[in-house]
Parts: C-alpha cells; structure tokens; sequence
C-alpha cells in the first residue's frame, strides 16, 4: 500500500504516484478502466481492418496492403509507447487526450482514404502519391495512438490499486486481447453488413472517444486540473461532433465521391453479399459499363469483342455441355446461346446478387440478351473453386473461366495449378478450356505464367490475344471511369488435356462473330506468341506467382 501523502490544493492534481482520487471504490474503479481498455482495443482493431479492407479495394493488392497497414502499426505502437513515458506524470490528461485524437482520426481515415482516390485518382506506382502515401500516414499515426495508450492505461491502473507488475499486466493484456477479438468479429459481421464501411467507423470513433472520454472525466475527473478539465471536454465534444456530422452527410460523399469515380451516369449502385456492384449507362443509347468493387468489368463499346474472342474459338467441336465459370453478367452465356447444340449451361458464379441484376436489370439483360431466360441456363451460387471438387468427372465439353484478372489477389487460386487440375478432371474426351489470363502487354509475365500453370496441370495450350479498341476495359486493377487505364488487349489461352495444342479456329457453320475473324485470331496468336518467356514456374496455391 501507498502511504498517505497530504492532500493537494482544490483544482489541483495530486502528485505523481499519489494515489488516484476516485469518486467510487478501487475495486469497481479498476473493473471500469479494464472495460475501458476492452472499448479500445475493439476499436482500435476495427480502425486497422478498415485500413486494410478499404486499401485493398481502392488500390488493389489485398496482401501488399495488408502488409503496409499491419507492418506500419506495428512499429509505429512501439514508437507510441516509448513516446507515451513522458507523459506518465499527467496519465489521466494524456490518456484523455490520444483517445479523442485516435477517434477522431481513425473515424475520419475511410473517408478521407475515399476522398483522396476519388477527386485524385488512383496515381500509378508502389509508392507514388495519392491513396498510398495516405494510407501509410493513417497507420502510423493510428498505430502511434495505439502504441500510447498501454503505458498511460498501467499508470492508471496502478493509481488505483498498486500490485506487481505481471500481474497488472496481465490483467491488461487480457482485457485488451479480447476486446480486439470482439472488434476483429465485429468488423466483417456487424458493422461491415448493417452500416457499410465509412458508417462503420465513423460510430467506432464515436464509441471510442465516449468511452475514454466517459472514463477520464468520470473517474479521473479529481486528478485533472480545471483547465485540463475544460480542454478534454472542448475536444471530446468537437471530435464527437466531427464524427456525428460526417456521419449525417455520409450519404452524400458516398454520392459525391461515386460520381467522381464512376462518372454523372451512375444508375445502379449496391453492395451484395461479396462485392459493390455499379452499373452506368445502359438506357437511351449510351453503352453500359459494370463495376465490380471499383473495377470495370464490361465495358459496353467493347464487351462483345471481349466476349466472342473468348467463348468463340473454345466452341469449336463437341459443345453440348457447357461450364461457365464467373461470367455472372450473363454475357458469356449470351454467346454460347448464339451455338446450335448447346443443351446445357451450367453458371457458377458466386455472387447471386450480381446475377439478380443481370436478370432483372434492363440494361444488363437487354445486354445479354436475357440469356438467364433461356431453359438451358442453370445457375449455382458458389466458389468456383470449391463448386469444382465435388463436380462430376467428364461431365463438359467446353469449360469458360470468364474470371477476373490474375493480379487480383483474391482471385490467385482460381489461377493456380491445383484449380486448373480441377477443371480438367470435369471436361469430357476432347474437351476444350479458355482461360481468361489476363492483358499480354502490360502484363505479360503474368499471362505466361498462366501458360506454364495449365501445361503443369496436364494441358496442351494455344495462347492468343486480341487488342482492344475504342475505351476497351480493364479487367485487372484499373478503376476510375476518368483515369481508367484500360488494357490494350485481352489474352486468352485455349487448352485441352494431353499433348497436343487445340486448334484456334471458328465453326463455320455457327453463327459468326462479329468482330472475330479466323485471319485475325492467327495473326494476333502469333503476336502474343512473340512476347513468350520462358521457364516460368507455375503458379499453386501455397506459392502464387502473380
């Protein structure tokens, strides 16, 4: 026990080590600051998955991002702890003010994360200007935060009640570890699906600064001074303020900053269960565009290009059966559709929000030619991947990946040697699978590596690219419909199980694409067989090469 010290002056604090002067029992005073810290930490998580997720949307690269944002705290909460020793003497004060400063802060990161890329674009370079550098500032100061707060809260602590070291620490730990796993679940559960991602961790922020705000001015409120009283209530109730008004006006930033990104002709815009889905255009003669998590997915000028250059050349030969693997849009289906003996088409998409709208959604079924229609078009809502293990062998003539780009992170295992294999295993005796692998030009090491996966996987492949033309799209990481850097070309690998590559032709006795011609398809096939390197690896599950 501390000895009795005299007591200070009215509207003074006590001196340093001096037992805290709290308005309940020491007990119930101790319980209130673990909770406390349990707020925090739940918070504080919250600020770093929001980093991580909206980083990995707006620039792509979840594993980099992750990186960065985890990397960057990390080491930046070592700085804040050290940083926080000086202010062990004014602990009450000094815990005050980091959690109106982290509230404030981490609360206002997304949007300010959102505003960047949206009126600035999405500047090009691992570490150029723009949403990057925002990023990395966001996760040093909230990890600088983060990092303060242990010292301050064990001052605390120890104020209250002294008992060893360990054992305070300890105790400190544990409330702060499972604040963070209910803030980790609460994240991707709760705030994720009910309030979106600015909504989410604007109310973070707001719970954040209540709670050390609640804790300091209530329990602690004997050792501050009047002045410091004043000043942490001036700024608990400004930052409460920013954070409420941010979140009264969210609805319109997101508006804002969507038309900023996607253009004035934004017409649909919802979050499913798996993606944000934007369409724009598509009524009175003006092309349709899809965005998929910020990524243009269809671009209209220049979809069907992109569509029979990969379906085409893959129906030549047996087509009875057809796998379509993606393709939610509906528009691969359209050109299957366009065959005579097809009987069966089996979608496997795995956002069925996506394809509620392109079956309902005048633009994107009049685009598609209402293909969900047809009676031969079954949908399963699954993982492509998953859906593949447990599939029939032998089963399909034609398998289509009609996948997002390779560079994707997310999208790796649907590019690897192990998913390739699962695919063959599915296609009948003289089978075909087309392959969408990505732009030649501007990422050539990636489209061979997709080469070098599927000869790993046992096929015979037949590569080839076709250029774009007019605004084309970008089925990779290109997002801005005002910056978009859109592909040049779109490649393609066509590929059967053995050792013989499948023939790049066109039935001439279906009907005939309108953009596609068997010269054509020669020429650029022997184009894109100019950029080949060779010996790349093939890219699997535990080791991605993209």
């Amino acid at each position: 026990m501390i000895e009795p010290q005299a007591p200070a002056p009215p509207g003074a604090p006590p001196p340093w080590g001096a037992p805290a002067r709290l308005p309940v029992r020491p007990g119930t005073g101790r319980f209130l600051v673990l909770a406390c810290v349990f707020v925090c930490a739940a918070c504080g998580l919250v600020y770093e998955l929001e980093l991580v997720a909206l980083a990995s949307y707006l620039i792509g690269d979840s594993v980099t991002q992750a990186s960065v944002v985890l990397s960057v705290m990390v080491f930046a909460m070592g700085i804040g702890s050290l940083a926080a020793k000086r202010l062990r003497w004014h602990a009450a004060a000094g815990f005050g003010a980091v959690e109106a400063a982290l509230a404030l802060i981490g609360g206002c990161s997304a949007m300010a994360l959102y505003a960047v890329f949206a009126w600035t674009g999405d500047w090009g370079g691992l570490w150029a200007d723009g949403p990057r550098v925002l990023l990395v500032a966001f996760s040093l100061a909230i990890g600088l935060l983060i990092g303060a707060e242990v010292p301050l809260l064990m001052e605390l602590i120890q104020r209250i009640r002294r008992q060893d070291a360990g054992g305070a620490v300890a105790d400190l730990f544990a409330a702060d570890y499972v604040g963070a796993l209910v803030g980790g679940l609460a994240f991707p559960f709760l705030l994720l699906p009910f309030l979106g991602q600015l909504t989410g961790v604007l109310v973070t922020g707001a719970v954040n600064v209540v709670a050390g705000g609640a804790l300091v001015l209530g329990l602690f409120r004997r050792d501050l001074s009047r002045r410091a009283r004043w000043l942490l209530l001036i700024a608990n109730l400004t930052a409460l303020g920013v954070l409420a008004s941010a979140a009264v006006l969210v609805d319109d930033f997101e508006r804002a900053a969507r038309h900023a990104v996607y253009g004035r002709d934004v017409r649909v815009a919802l979050q499913t269960d798996v993606q944000e889905v934007v369409l724009t255009g598509g009524t009175r003669g003006r092309p349709l565009d899809l965005y998929l998590d910020g990524r243009l997915r269809v671009g209209g000028r220049d979809e069907r290009r992109y569509h029979e250059a990969l379906v085409h050349p893959a129906m030549y030969g047996p087509h009875a059966r057809v796998l379509i693997l993606g393709g939610g849009d509906g528009l691969a289906a359209r050109e299957v559709l366009r065959h005579t003996g097809v009987d069966r088409i089996d979608v496997i998409e795995l956002d069925a929000g996506l394809v509620r709208l392109a079956r309902h959604d005048p633009g994107l079924a009049a685009l598609n030619a209402h293909a969900y229609d047809d009676p031969r078009v079954h949908v399963t809502t699954a993982d492509a991947f998953r859906w593949l293990r447990g599939a029939p062998w032998g089963t399909y003539d034609v398998v289509i990946a009609d996948l997002p780009d390779p560079g994707i992170t997310a999208s790796t295992k649907l590019y690897s040697q192990e998913f390739y294999g699962l695919a063959r295993r599915v296609l009948r005796p003289g089978g075909r699978l087309v392959v969408h692998a990505g732009p030649v030009a501007s990422r050539t090491q990636a489209f061979w590596t997709v080469d070098a996966t599927l000869h790993a996987a046992g096929l015979a492949t037949t590569p080839y690219r076709v250029p774009g033309r007019d605004c084309g799209f970008a089925a990779g990481p290109d997002r801005s419909a005002r910056t978009s850097r859109a592909a040049h070309d779109w490649g393609f690998i066509l590929a059967r199980p053995g050792r013989a590559a499948p023939p790049l032709r066109l039935d001439p006795h279906e009907p005939s694409p309108s953009t596609l011609t068997r010269r054509a398809l020669t020429t650029d096939a022997r184009a894109a067989a100019h950029t080949r390197i060779k010996g790349l690896p093939a890219s699997t599950l535990v080791h991605p090469r993209y």
